[in-house]
């Protein structure tokens, strides 16, 4: 900790406050808060930070207390990405004013290069005169909650199509003619790392559809859930990652698989803001000739779906997703407690506790205030 920090900059307990605490107690008190904590007077230099500002900052107590707040090597952006000017600076404002400065966000970039989101509050520590003597600023980490927020509020998916030749699938269904279309429903994360993959077509007949899927060899085993008015549903147990998974693991979503005379084609989803040449290193660990032969950036809003599955932990997720897909909700069940319970790895109570817990998040956002706003 700097020497530089003045003993009278500890704030001063009020006439009601009671006895007179020790002279180091403030000082304390910052060092240990888990909010990050500078001190600034009125020529600008940093006179104290907190151990929690020098981590979130990227540096140490002493490099801190070594600048100002207004040096241009902190490198502050605005939301839009324009720099943020020394006049625009809430500490400017409240050393001006002598009034806080609450909810100012902004953009900063690290030495390293990293950026952070933070949000600050800044308020003046007076002297008998009324004057400025210090600004106090509180900032926290809010990265993560405006990526959250950006993805929440996303408008925009991109549609993508991928080519390669027929050795991506199975012998039985290398056809000379017409085209075959496996829908991928959902892939869903098991606790061993393992994933079960819900897909369906109307393209094959239900014994034919699950011989195919077995003899893709990352899947150990592959089940018929139903079969109505000529198309087939099954779940695939893969014990290794997959095409389907990759969209997955970037925050999509696989969409299908059509397989034609002349090759296969994988069709899939990506977020807005996702670069498309991830996909492809991912299923070029697959299929080493695979192209993208297209792309579409459109409209899709999701927000309640976005808003719910940010609600839930991944376990509760994983098990409404597959109950939902697995056919736990149809009329007759597909998929029991124990099915689900049992791909999962555990018992069965357990498994419905997770999923009683995600219908209460899912009907919570949908039927209360927040679901209302989300609609």
């Amino acid at each position: 900790m700097t020497d530089r920090r003045p003993s009278d900059a500890e704030p001063r307990p009020s006439a009601t406050s009671g006895p007179t605490p020790p002279g180091d107690l403030a000082r304390r008190v910052f060092d240990v808060s888990p909010i990050s904590t500078v001190v600034v007077d009125p020529t600008g230099a940093i006179v104290f930070a907190n151990e929690r500002a020098a981590d979130t900052l990227g540096c140490t107590p002493e490099e801190l207390t070594s600048r100002t707040y207004h040096q241009s090597e902190w490198n502050i952006y605005s939301d839009d990405g324009t720099p943020v000017p020394v006049d625009d600076h809430p500490v400017t404002r409240v050393l001006e004013t002598a009034e806080p400065d609450y909810g100012f966000e902004h953009w900063i970039e690290l030495a390293d290069g990293t950026e952070r989101w933070l949000s600050s509050n800044s308020s003046p520590v007076l002297d008998g005169a009324g004057e400025v003597e210090y600004v106090v600023v509180s900032f926290e980490d809010a990265t993560e909650l405006k990526r959250r927020e950006e993805r929440l509020t996303s408008d925009q998916v991109r549609l993508l199509e991928f080519r390669t030749d027929q050795s991506a699938v199975p012998p039985s269904l290398r056809v000379e003619g017409g085209d075959t279309r496996i829908d991928v429903d959902s892939v869903v994360p098991m606790p061993d790392g393992t994933t079960v993959q819900y897909m369906g077509t109307a393209d094959l007949t239900a014994n034919t559809f699950v011989d195919a899927v077995e003899e893709v060899p990352h899947y150990r085993e592959a089940r018929l859930l139903s079969t109505a008015e000529g198309y087939s549903r099954i779940e695939a147990h893969a014990g290794s990652t997959t095409v389907s998974a990759v969209f997955s693991a970037l925050g999509g979503r696989a969409r299908a698989v059509v397989i034609a005379g002349d090759g296969v084609r994988f069709l899939g989803e990506l977020p807005g803001d996702v670069d498309p040449r991830l996909a492809v290193d991912g299923i070029r660990e697959f299929h080493p000739e695979v192209e993208l032969v297209s792309e579409d950036l459109v409209y899709s809003p999701h927000l309640l779906y976005d808003v719910v599955a940010d609600a839930l932990t991944d376990r509760q997720f994983a098990a409404l997703d597959a109950a939902y897909f697995g056919g736990y909700f149809d009329t007759p069940r597909t998929s029991t407690g124990d099915d689900l319970a049992q791909r999962f790895g555990v018992t069965r109570q357990t498994f419905n506790d997770h999923l009683r817990k995600a219908q209460r998040t899912v009907l919570t956002h949908l039927f209360e205030k927040s679901g209302a706003d989300a609609r």
